[in-house]
């Protein structure tokens, strides 16, 4: 069996689809520039493309990606761990001391992924060397440009000089690829053609009624009941009002966007990916490089350019699968970028508020550094949190914590009985995650 065939047994994924096989032929060949819509697995194409140029011998950084958001960067090293590969990787990025980044790089990873900020800064401290780097990849290299980061990608890739491949990775069409990513003779696969027409995606028209646009939304959230949901806003204070209403309704969701701190993004999405929050109201910085699961629905409270509309109807209607996207508009009211207003959508005259999730989310103060993985952390809590197994949901390792969706109506129990005891002979911390 060879190692593509590993790693697909690896992540229970039975073939590489057209455009994974598409991007691993070109690389063979040459730099490439990937144009593929969000949730196509280009991750997945462009890991296994520069693999083969990681050696087990060189014990310094031999592949480079760069990523425009913190969220996308720890994505890209959650996908590359679960291959199994056996090559080091870390992930470095800002918003959190720059100390622990530097004792890592004592023991360099063979992939290095990060933000272009973060990258230039440990460059410019000369904490990694860039001699034996001969993969680098560009992942939403649009997004890092529009991010302003050229001038340090710029900067990293002027001080790359063994590289024998580039990968330059994008879910939209460029009009131009900028000198400075010192592309050579690149080949295009381009699948964004089938972005467009997706044809299990229902775009569908919501009518304010008399500009009252929040309870316009609560009606819809009321339509669409217990299946998960993005609701997209185009500033970050709409996201705060939005969540306000939602609050004072009773209606549990998380919020997202980049005015919040790091830790806080980070536990909003872990509670939506394990079922605590079935809504999300976010900016466009959820449209796409984040590690969320498919939704049913979309919902676009204030209407977006083309661009971000595409995107964000890219969290649902993935991988033949069935998604539902909803505008909002006020009478009269089309996007330009649509030939017609879509078929409006009746609402229910009254609005039920659909039931509450049935999971909650534990903290644990112990994660990987503490040799915990997540097989203990099963054991731990159905012998000694009293717990069954279909009461236990998705676990997330993090170096020092973890976090378990746990059935609500078992919550209070187990943490109680969970206080009592030790988790690999060590006390621990086990508290509800605000």
């Amino acid at each position: 069996m060879n190692q593509h065939s590993k790693i697909l047994q690896t992540l229970n994924i039975p073939q590489l689809n057209e455009m994974q096989e598409a991007t691993l032929e070109a690389a063979q060949k040459s730099d490439v520039i990937l144009l593929s819509p969000t949730g196509s697995g280009k991750t997945l194409a462009y890991l296994l493309s520069i693999l083969p140029l990681l050696k087990p011998e060189v014990k310094e950084v031999q592949a480079l990606i760069l990523a425009p958001s913190r969220e996308l960067a720890m994505q890209i090293e959650q996908v590359f761990r679960s291959m199994a590969t056996g090559f080091k990787v870390d992930c470095f990025y800002g918003g959190h001391a720059t100390n622990p980044e530097k004792r890592s790089l004592a023991n360099p990873p063979a992939l290095m992924i990060g933000t272009p900020g973060r990258i230039a800064y440990h460059l410019r401290e000369e904490n990694f060397s860039t001699t034996h780097i001969q993969a680098l990849v560009l992942d939403e290299f649009d997004k890092s440009l529009e991010y302003g980061f050229q001038d340090d990608m710029a900067s990293i890739i002027g001080q790359l000089k063994n590289l024998t491949k580039r990968l330059l990775v994008s879910a939209t069409n460029m009009a131009e690829v900028p000198a400075f990513t010192r592309l050579k003779n690149p080949v295009t696969v381009n699948f964004l053609k089938e972005a467009s027409n997706t044809p299990d995606l229902q775009v569908k028209a919501v009518e304010v009624q008399k500009g009252n646009k929040m309870q316009a939304l609560l009606g819809v959230l009321c339509k669409v009941g217990t299946a998960s949901s993005i609701v997209f806003c185009n500033q970050r204070e709409t996201v705060e009002a939005v969540s306000d209403f939602l609050r004072s309704k009773n209606l549990p969701h998380g919020i997202f966007h980049g005015g919040l701190e790091q830790p806080d993004r980070e536990r909003t999405l872990m509670k939506f990916r394990n079922g605590t929050y079935r809504t999300l109201v976010s900016t466009d910085l959820a449209a796409r490089g984040l590690d969320i699961p498919e939704v049913e629905f979309v919902i676009h409270f204030q209407v977006p350019d083309e661009d971000n509309f595409t995107h964000r109807n890219g969290r649902t209607a993935r991988m033949n699968a069935k998604g539902t996207s909803y505008l909002l508009l006020q009478p009269g009211e089309k996007p330009s970028y649509l030939p017609q207003v879509p078929p409006v959508e009746t609402m229910p005259t009254k609005a039920t508020l659909p039931t509450p999730s049935p999971w909650e989310t534990i903290y644990i103060s112990a994660g990987k550094k503490d040799k915990v993985n997540k097989v203990d952390i099963v054991g731990w809590m159905l012998q000694k949190g009293g717990l069954e197994k279909p009461e236990l949901g998705r676990i997330e390792l993090q170096d020092n914590a973890a976090y378990v969706a746990v059935a609500k109506k078992k919550l209070e129990k187990a943490m109680q009985l969970l206080r009592q005891e030790k988790l690999k002979g060590k006390k621990v911390k086990v508290e509800r995650a605000m």
